[in-house]
């Protein structure tokens, strides 16, 4: 049965759409019950709409504090049915309550190698270093930003050149494989958290062909290439 999901986007919404593309195309066995935005520009809205998908926009600015904004995000996400939550640039800190309504099911991608360059500008700062490698994470979320149990990270070169926007390109087309890949995973119910350390179970899937120019760990199974 396709887990029901609950995705929460700020922005653009281009790993939403990943999300959808794969789900379309019957990879990754999930339902998107619900897109949240606490942004009433946000595009992820107007993907949402594109794809006939329920949508409710929450403006953070309309609650009293962060507290009363998650309870009326947990209560609309848990009357669509969602089981899970995921965050496609979602830029929020939830709160221990939010976490607990849903425990185990929060995750989030991170356009970094964690936990080097946590934070809303992880690409910039990572060009700015002048690191050789970059990267995204796709993580479990806990109540400390940018810092739970990491699922798969994928890794791109990063060069003398890059700014904010190049880097973040190249690792966006990462985040576009290896996001939907992570979801699928937890869908199937192979996801065990033991500590820091998240352990995937072995299944019958074949693995991509290997991409150019970058490393993923776990390696992407057929379908998220």
């Amino acid at each position: 049965m396709a887990l029901p999901i609950a995705v929460l986007v700020s922005g653009a919404g281009s790993n939403l759409q990943a999300l959808i593309d794969r789900i379309e195309a019957r990879v990754l066995d999930a339902r998107i019950t619900l897109v949240v935005s606490n942004r009433a520009d946000a595009y992820g809205l107007v993907r949402a709409r594109n794809h006939n998908l329920p949508l409710l926009c929450l403006p953070h600015g309309d609650y009293p504090d962060r507290e009363a904004f998650d309870q009326a995000m947990a209560r609309a996400i848990r009357q669509s049915g969602a089981k899970a939550v995921v965050l496609a640039g979602f830029l929020r800190m939830l709160t221990p309550a939010f976490l607990k309504a849903f425990p185990g099911m929060v995750v989030n991608i991170h356009p970094a190698l964690l936990p080097s360059f946590p934070g809303v500008h992880g690409q910039g700062d990572a060009a700015d270093y002048g690191v050789k490698l970059a990267g995204c994470t796709v993580h479990f979320v806990d109540e400390i930003m940018d810092h739970g149990p990491v699922i798969i990270q994928a890794a791109v070169p990063a060069h003398p050149e890059d700014d904010a926007q190049t880097l973040s390109a190249r690792i966006l087309a990462m985040e576009h494989r290896v996001f939907p890949q992570a979801i699928a995973w937890l869908a199937a119910g192979r996801l065990s958290v033991q500590g820091r350390k998240v352990r995937l179970a072995s299944a019958s899937k074949p693995l991509a062909k290997p991409l150019p120019n970058c490393l993923v760990n776990p390696p992407l199974e057929e379908g998220f290439a």
